[in-house]
Formats: C-alpha cells, structure tokens, sequence
C-alpha cells in the first residue's frame, strides 16, 4: 500500500502543472456545487422558518362579486362580507372550519397621549391575527379573548408610536391611557416589526361595535382544521365557500362571488418548487465539475501515455491487469478528492460567512435562513468525488491494461 502511495505522489509531482491546472479545475466545481448547495438549503431553510412563524392552514375569503345568476338574482350582484358573516362560519360546525377571524380598518384616526399624537390607522383585531401581522411583543401583552367578549377599550400600540405621544418606549408606557375616536383607551401592550409601526391595534369586537354593530368587512380569515394536502386544501376552500352561499345567498359553484387565497396550497407549492431547485443546484454543480473531471481523465490519458515502458515492464514481470487497472484509477481518485476537499473546505468557510451576515442568525427575516452546509451534504460530495475520480480514471485506466508486454519494451 505504502509503494502504491509513493508512486501515486511521484506522478503528481512529475506532472505538476497539469496537475495543478486540473486540480483547480476540480476544487472549482467543487466550491461552487458547495456554494450552490449552501445557497440552496439556505433558502429552503428560510421558507421553513418563515412558514413556522405563521398558520399555513389559513383560507383568505375577500368580498366579490357574483357571475353566476342565482334565484332570481342576476349575475353581478355585490357579495358584503359582515362581522356576523365571521359568526355564522364559526357557528357552522363544519369540520373543516377551524376558526374565522377579520380585521376592521379604521382610517384617519388620531391616537393621542401626554405629548403628542399620531394620525394612523387603528385595527380591530383578534388575538389570532398576532402571527398573521409579525407582531412581536416588546412589553405588556397583546389583545386576548377577554377583550373581545368584553369589548374592552384596549390598544396595542408600537414603540414608535409610544415614543412620539409619550416620549418614551420603555415599559411604563404600559397602562397609561389615550385618547382616540372621541375615547379613552388603555395601553396594554408596546410592540415592534420590522416593517410598519404606523397602526395601533383594538379588539375586533370593539371595532364593530363603534362601526355601528354588523359592519361591513373587507376579508377575513379561516384557520382551517383537517388540512394536510392538496386534496384536503381544496375540499376545505369548497367547504367554506358551502357555507358562505348559504349565509349570502349565491351558487356554491360561483368562485368570483367569494375570491379565496389558501395559504396551505401555496405552501405546497412552493415547498415543491424547493425541492426541485434543490435537484437542479445538484445537476447544475455536478455539470460545472465535469470541466475538472474531464481534465482528471486527461492526465490520466497523458499519464498513462508516459509510462507505457514502466507499465511493459511490471506486465512483464508478472504484474496483473487488475494491479495496473486499480493504481490508474487510485490515481485518479486521489487527485479528484484531494482537490475536491479543497473546495470543500473554501465553500465551507465562505457559506459560514454568508450565513454569519445573511443567515437568520444575522437577524431579521431573512430569506437565507441557515446557509451553512451540514456534514451530510459533505458526506454526499465525498460520494461525488469518489465516483467521479473512479470515472475519470476508469478508461485510461482500461487502456493501460492493453498494454502489450512485448510492443511496449519494443517501442522503448
């Protein structure tokens, strides 16, 4: 084994240009299959950790209009989608019909404290809109049930907001009251995200009740219950939709009376466009490194070109073609593998870089996730390299156990 190694070494070193050029041009495909890879379960990553953070099983019902005639009603006619709507779906007992929730908007409101006042929009919500909106609670709580059946005047403000009425964000802020719609409300929670701190957030209930009682609603939302594919997902779209004809009298086949978005569907999707983008980073990497494997079997070829004497000669004195057929390809092998962790190595470092700057630890919803590449994925490279090492060497490998004993000290 010892003297196998040797003269694997010494064939390097006799070729050392065209093996370096080789081996750069295998360690390159290498690092970009690991930064490809690296990318790709990053954004796999960061699709998971982004669906975690909200209800995927959720069915958005917007108001529409009808185009199918109904009853004597013609087609065209305005579906008005009601708080009471959202009662009667949660009523239904239907068992694809978790929860209904809605928002109620209302606009050019003033909230106004000790300081100062914002004119922003206040929303009604339910406690479960919490995931929906990215709302993360820097101090007090957000709207619970209790608000809602008690239709309290409470409010959840941002730390922006609390800064520019107070003039201070800190938890005092907590249980102070405001002034808005004409009344007094309760601070009872600050929050903060990422991207709009511009409303403030009453019980939903509440919102109603000064909209006049069953006021009109924009869309609302169901968090749907036994869904978990694709033909669960759209018997629970037919399921609601059911029920919301019934409530307002359209065809139940009418799909534009009540246009819906579920989120459990587009989930699907887009983890199977994740799934095939992983695919794709595999054959596009494993093209990229056939320049260096190629290359490998081209020095091989002038390898074994070289040595067609010394190959003669170990024939001559006994050497079987198996012997000649195993150092060619172990050869082969080496070179592939050596350069091959070189790339490895410096995908490695460079995909802890992305990660430590555009990874989620780097904050912030990042798309990346964790771009990092795991031990599997370097276990599956090790696969790679090995088999297209063997590959590489496997025909000049062939062509070395051809070698004729006789014509080869001859043509020395």
């Amino acid at each position: 084994m010892f003297d196998l190694i040797s003269e694997i070494g010494q064939t390097m070193r006799n070729n050392k240009l065209r093996t370096g050029l080789t081996g750069f041009a295998v360690a390159w495909g290498i690092f970009m299959l690991i930064i490809l890879l690296g990318l790709s379960r990053g954004l796999i990553s960061g699709f998971e950790e982004q669906s975690g953070k909200r209800d995927i099983n959720t069915i958005d019902v917007w108001r529409g209009s009808t185009s199918i005639p109904y009853k004597g009603y013609n087609k065209g006619r305005q579906v008005q989608l009601k708080a009471s709507t959202v009662d009667a779906l949660n009523k239904s007992g239907n068992k694809y019909i978790g929860k209904a929730t809605a928002y109620k908007y209302i606009d050019s409101a003033k909230v106004t404290g000790q300081k100062d006042y914002v004119a922003g929009g206040i929303m009604g919500m339910s406690p479960e809109s919490r995931r929906d909106q990215w709302i993360d609670m820097f101090a007090g709580r957000y709207i619970n049930q209790a608000d809602m059946d008690n239709n309290r005047k409470v409010m959840v403000i941002s730390r922006k907001t609390a800064k520019t009425i107070f003039g201070s964000d800190s938890t005092e802020v907590v249980g102070k009251y405001v002034k808005s719609l004409g009344l007094s409300w309760q601070i009872i929670g600050l929050y903060t995200r990422e991207w709009g701190e511009d409303d403030s957030y009453v019980p939903f209930t509440t919102a109603i009740a000064l909209s006049g009682g069953d006021a009109n609603i924009w869309s609302m939302r169901i968090l749907a219950d036994n869904v978990n594919d694709e033909v669960s997902a759209t018997a629970a779209e037919d399921a609601i939709r059911g029920e919301l004809a019934k409530i307002h009298n359209f065809d139940s086949d009418d799909k534009s009376a009540t246009p819906m978005w579920n989120r459990f569907t587009n989930y699907l999707q887009n983890k199977k466009g994740m799934m095939i983008l992983d695919y794709a980073v595999w054959i596009i990497g494993i093209f990229t490194m056939l320049s260096g494997i190629v290359g490998v079997s081209n020095i091989m070829f002038v390898s074994v070109r070289e040595r067609t004497h010394e190959i003669g000669i170990r024939r001559a004195i006994g050497a079987k073609r198996r012997n000649i057929l195993t150092q060619v390809i172990l050869e082969s092998v080496s070179i592939t593998t050596i350069f091959g962790y070189i790339g490895v190595v410096m995908g490695m470092i460079v995909m802890q870089v992305i990660g430590h700057f555009f990874g989620s630890e780097a904050g912030g919803h990042s798309p990346l996730g964790n771009p990092t590449v795991d031990l599997s994925i370097a276990l599956k490279v090790t696969v790679v390299l090995i088999i297209a090492g063997a590959l590489a060497g496997l025909f000049p490998a062939l062509k070395a156990t051809k070698v004729k004993p006789v014509e080869a000290l001859r043509d020395e």
